[in-house]
């Protein structure tokens, strides 16, 4: 049985990690911690743990002593807090996984730029691996240092994967407009995200500079082998979860929807989470809520020699929780789906 701590579990990826965590067969989480939740319970910090076993787990700080005993330390941090302690348990020969965006970007400059702050520990930043399991799933067997993917990054480059090596892509930047969740914006205190704002309204923000570009571009040059530009767009959609992603992009040579979709069935045809939609079926939210999963699907606009992708995704599942449990099964050599198969919610 492997032993999990979770740090940052107040937040809306922790409690999903502890929850979908309770029904893993193979990880038992044995310490959790919180500096503003410290001594309550579970089931204090998330109602929804009421009654079970799991409500009675009492919060801790990150300096309580059982996360010396632990196998793996998921860190659900702002930016900046991560960095500051993974170090810690890594010297203990503890293996992290961080669902912030401390070990995402390989370049310090380039995190300083866009976070405001220099890294605390730039020499780790090589090191760790960028936990996408369907891009560099035999890399992340071999780490002790996972920097989970972003949402909107998880989202956008699945997306692209298949296309971004060929000559069906021009040179150019990629159009990329979504939409996300409440949740996506964590468990904050906000104006813009109280109910009688957020109902029914439908706002971009994050323009022209979102954090998740570098990522983004990042991952995306290493893909193709050449740098690659992306023009990023968010929106803040009325609903908990989801990510709706529309990537538009010119194509390199005339091509058709059934090469376009054959090409991205064979790219993920062993893969288990992701699934390309074919004929007249396109992705949707509410088909892969509560779920590990991506639903894809692409076509080709003739008139125009332009390519669209459709990528969805709920982002505190695939998008955080559910891809950090997928990475901790590929560490220590679980079947990668273990915890992670059921289906979501229909309606």
């Amino acid at each position: 049985m492997i032993k999990v701590g979770i740090i940052g579990v107040n937040g809306y990826g922790g409690g999903e990690l502890l929850r979908l965590l309770a029904a893993h067969p193979e990880a038992e989480v044995t310490v959790v911690a919180s500096r503003s939740q410290a001594g309550r319970t579970i089931a204090q910090v998330f109602p929804s743990f009421r009654g079970t076993r799991w409500g009675h787990l009492v919060v801790s700080d990150q300096s309580s002593p059982e996360f010396d005993e632990c196998d793996l330390v998921f860190l659900a941090l702002p930016h900046g807090v991560s960095a500051a302690c993974a170090p810690t348990f890594l010297a203990k020969g503890i293996k992290v996984i961080d669902l912030g965006a401390d070990f995402r970007l390989k370049e310090a400059a380039v995190y300083a730029e866009w976070y405001n702050q220099q890294h605390p520990h730039p020499e780790l930043l090589q090191e760790a691996v960028y936990g996408l399991p369907e891009l560099n799933r035999e890399e992340i067997k071999k780490a002790r240092l996972i920097g989970n993917p972003g949402c909107y990054p998880t989202s956008i480059l699945l997306a692209l994967a298949p296309l971004l090596p060929t000559d069906l892509r021009a040179d150019g930047v990629i159009i990329v407009d979504s939409k996300s969740g409440i949740s996506g914006a964590g468990r904050t205190t906000k104006d813009e995200l109280h109910f009688p704002e957020a109902d029914q309204d439908f706002r971009a923000y994050g323009l022209v500079k979102h954090r998740h570009l570098p990522e983004i571009e990042q991952e995306a040059s290493k893909l193709a082998g050449k740098e690659v530009l992306v023009s990023f767009t968010p929106h803040l959609i009325p609903v908990s979860r989801g990510i709706f992603s529309t990537l538009n992009l010119a194509a390199g040579r005339a091509t058709s929807t059934q090469e376009l979709t054959e090409l991205y069935q064979a790219f993920y045809k062993k893969e288990p989470f992701v699934t390309v939609l074919t004929g007249n079926d396109l992705p949707q939210t509410k088909a892969v809520l509560y779920t590990n999963r991506v639903q894809l699907a692409v076509r080709y606009d003739s008139r125009t020699n332009r390519i669209i992708i459709l990528s969805v995704l709920d982002n505190l599942v695939k998008g955080a929780a559910g891809q950090a449990i997928q990475n901790m099964n590929l560490l220590f050599g679980l079947k990668e789906t273990t915890g992670l198969d059921a289906p979501g919610l229909w309606p």
